[in-house]
């Protein structure tokens, strides 16, 4: 049992070639012939769109397409994204406003994807697409989970999510009200970027009928699946390959809008596809981490010995919510929130909330 278990050294075998620059990353084999892809992103936190002028674009030097959510869905792809959502104590679901692959009549946060630009090349892509003309009602943005502002989602009413809890609240109180000592603090856990050294990209290329993709995720199973919803084709016609990866922290484990945009748009075109993020659009398209904070407090008897504890949290989701963002701050929390601690009795509440920022979705 213990031949490759518990304190057995594993010896690495990839360094020397990662070390002599001999890795193998996204940006370095895309097909032949692949066009370059550029998108424009919403410079606004939340507005309502009023138009999307593309004309300029479309005629730009090396174009071949600049599309719209619009021109997308006419190809044959669902403008929505899938998310994970959570069953609440009551029985009810939480809050699943649909996340679209790109904005249609309104954005929610500065960095959300409006149009697409395909072009020759990358120069030519990034000038076309400084091109295109957005005119944006400004709508005065919600930026935290305590301040107000207008709903962002008409399924979430004053922008709250979910309200989840685990434990027996009741017991939980009443050895709270008779505890000899109670410690209380508010604890902040300040909002962070997982910022790899490798940023996101993917390339396209579709041959007879069959989806040949290749993006650097943390696997390839999640991807195949999501691709084949939002495109709408059996997961036997998509090939997904990962290549290395530099670095992921659980922001690539998933599909972000701009992969399945370059899938169908590959498809509409009839021609290999291939993009990649820039470490500035990363910093606003990235799903982040963390952004919460929670009352915490412990009741004690007169040894300071445990008695409960209790725990209200209230989370950021960000603008929508991503495939894992409601799980990680509700149920693998839990499953971490009293560490190796003898705790008898917990009582543990999240609320979740959406905001106008990016949305969170890595630990």
């Amino acid at each position: 049992m213990l031949k490759f278990g518990l304190n057995q050294p594993v010896r690495r075998r990839e360094d020397v070639r990662f070390l002599t620059g001999a890795g193998h990353y996204i940006d370095d084999d895309p097909p032949a012939g692949a066009l370059f892809v550029q998108f424009l992103y919403s410079p606004i936190a939340h507005g309502r769109v009023i138009s999307i002028d593309t004309e300029a674009a479309r005629s730009s030097d090396g174009v071949h397409a600049v599309l719209t959510a619009a021109d997308l869905v006419a190809g044959g792809m669902r403008n929505r994204i899938t998310a994970g959502i959570l069953e609440l104590a009551n029985g009810r679901m939480a809050a699943n406003p649909p996340r679209p692959v790109m904005a249609e009549d309104r954005v929610r946060f500065v960095g959300e994807a409006v149009a697409m630009v395909v072009a020759d090349t990358l120069n030519q892509a990034r000038d076309a697409a400084e091109l295109i003309e957005l005119d944006i009602d400004e709508i005065e943005p919600h930026l935290s989970v305590d301040a107000g502002g207008e709903n962002i989602h008409r399924q979430a009413p004053g922008n709250q999510a979910f309200d989840w809890t685990r434990g027996d609240e009741a017991l939980v109180n009443s050895l709270f009200s008779s505890a000899p000592n109670i410690v209380s603090l508010r604890v902040d856990d300040t909002r962070i970027i997982a910022n790899p050294i490798e940023p996101r990209g993917c390339h396209a290329e579709w041959i007879d009928g069959r989806l040949h993709y290749a993006v650097n995720s943390q696997g390839v199973w999640a991807p195949r699946d999501e691709l084949s919803e939002v495109l709408g084709i059996g997961k036997s016609r998509i090939r997904v390959v990962t290549p290395d990866v530099g670095g992921g922290f659980g922001m690539k484990a998933f599909c972000y809008p701009e992969n399945f945009a370059v899938a169908q748009a590959a498809r509409m075109l009839g021609r290999p596809l291939r993009w990649m993020s820039t470490r500035s659009e990363a910093m606003l398209t990235d799903n982040s981490g963390r952004d919460l904070y929670s009352r915490v407090e412990g009741a004690f008897d007169g040894e300071y010995r445990f008695l409960a504890y209790r725990v209200s949290t209230r989370c950021n989701l960000g603008a929508y919510n991503s495939y894992y963002a409601q799980f990680i701050q509700t149920e693998l929390s839990e499953k971490v929130l009293t560490g190796v601690y003898d705790i008898p009795e917990v009582f543990f509440r999240v609320r979740g909330f959406y905001t106008n920022t990016r949305t969170f979705g890595s630990n």
